[in-house]
């Protein structure tokens, strides 16, 4: 490669910029994503305790009651068998009913 080939500083990453919103825009046209969705679905930290989701998956900074909340259940001895299959007998699972635990 020459001298003469060689990309200006700052070029190659435009490119790639514009590329990249390029496709943003294509895929947004074939795959159109309610606004609904594009909304986190948890509850906002303003308003409730924020999740274990946002933190990792939405990238939230946490909260320090989050992170205290985080090293408590840390310092928390573990459950027994006999409480986990209790606990696991009151869920409800996905369809809510007591009766069917998963």
């Amino acid at each position: 490669m020459s001298n003469s080939d060689t990309p200006k500083d700052g070029d190659f990453a435009h490119w790639v910029e514009e590329k990249s919103e390029a496709l943003k825009f294509k895929l947004g046209e074939t795959f159109p994503v309610p606004p609904t969705i594009l909304g986190s679905p948890t509850v906002h930290a303003e308003t409730g305790r924020q999740k274990l989701e946002e933190v990792l998956l939405e990238h939230e900074e946490p909260t320090q009651e989050f992170l205290d909340e985080l090293a408590a259940l840390e310092a928390a001895p573990p459950l027994s068998d006999e409480e986990l299959a209790r606990q696991a007998l009151a869920a409800g699972g996905s369809d809510g009913d007591a009766a069917t635990p998963e």
